[in-house]
């Protein structure tokens, strides 16, 4: 007989400590040993939790910016690499999966920056890793697009577990991917991004995003968000003079966990600092797919075909094809005995 994963899930809110990924990575493994504390299997960080968000891109022009974006290239984390390890040595001693947002460096160039999603097992193995497959507008001033090879599902104890980082969860194509790989458990992760327009509820748009995905999949959706810290506000202040105004606006940061039937399901988080928690029952998601769905019997596969390139890219083939799938983050890396 079927018998589906129930457990804990946790959604962290939080602002990273700026632009310094060891103190960066030290909050994370705190914060996920108090979600274990709390009962969480599963702790989802907000989008490059890891050290922090390029506003930058959003307030200024990009010959300023560019002075901040060598900030962050050199406080950028490779994978695996030390800082990383943080966090899996705090997934292995609490029996967690985490799914941690980092700005990923590349192990080749100086000028690459990933948006990545590590997914970390609750051993500390680090299972794999998505690259943001398109900067979102003024990021493309930062970050390096990634490939297909990242657009994975894991199968896990909790149940199959996939995610997208941000504007991602707008892609429908990029959705359906993980979808059609039975994707049951899907983390979104964000940034509180207050530099939108004035007649655009930041909070919402993310809440409505995780709503279509759950219910178009029916699916439960894990959205963690980050928060603007004053510290990040001091920052931003000293590359231009309104940038506290900019930077404050309200309802900018919605973290919470969605149903299958795209319903929230707990009480969410907008704006403030802290976890949200809700349990997660799996065999929720089988009565509404005798509706919809989308990636068995209410499709037709004969009409619609998705091809997913996962092939992946790099700046050069070698002849000895030295460690590839490893590099990409793509085969269990077990954590360092200690």
């Amino acid at each position: 007989m079927l018998k589906l994963p129930r457990f804990k899930a946790a959604a962290v809110q939080a602002s990273p400590v700026y632009l310094n990924a060891s103190a960066t990575v030290d909050k994370a493994a705190s914060l996920v040993r108090e979600a274990a504390a709390n009962g969480a299997r599963l702790v989802a960080f907000p989008e490059v939790f890891v050290p922090g968000y390029p506003y930058w891109n959003w307030i200024t022009d990009p010959v300023t910016g560019s002075a901040w974006f060598e900030k962050l290239a050199k406080a950028s984390v490779l994978v695996p690499g030390p800082e990383v390890d943080i966090v899996r040595k705090a997934a292995r001693d609490t029996g967690c999966y985490v799914v941690l947002g980092v700005n990923e460096r590349s192990p080749v160039s100086l000028g690459a920056i990933y948006n990545t999603l590590v997914f970390i097992g609750p051993d500390g193995a680090l299972l794999g890793k998505h690259r943001k497959l398109v900067p979102t507008w003024a990021e493309k001033l930062t970050w390096t697009g990634g490939d297909g090879s990242s657009l994975r599902v894991y199968d896990t104890e909790i149940g199959r577990l996939g995610g997208l980082a941000c504007g991602e969860n707008t892609n429908t194509l990029a959705r359906f991917a993980l979808l059609g790989q039975g994707e049951l458990v899907h983390v979104a992760s964000y940034i509180s991004l207050p530099v939108a327009p004035p007649d655009y509820d930041m909070a919402e748009a993310i809440k409505l995003r995780a709503i279509a995905h759950s219910f178009e999949g029916k699916i439960f959706t894990i959205v963690s968000c980050s928060t603007v810290s004053e510290e990040i506000i001091a920052a931003m202040v000293s590359v231009v003079p309104d940038a506290r105004a900019r930077l404050q606006r309200k309802s900018s940061a919605f973290s919470g966990i969605i149903g299958p039937d795209g319903r929230v399901v707990g009480t969410p988080l907008i704006d403030d600092e802290g976890i949200v928690y809700a349990d997660i029952d799996l065999d929720r998601c089988i009565q509404p797919k005798q509706m919809h769905d989308i990636v068995g019997h209410y499709n037709r596969f004969d009409v619609f075909d998705l091809r997913v390139n996962r092939r992946p890219l790099a700046p050069l083939g070698l002849a000895d094809g030295e460690g590839d799938a490893a590099a990409q983050g793509f085969v269990p890396i077990p954590l360092r005995s200690e």
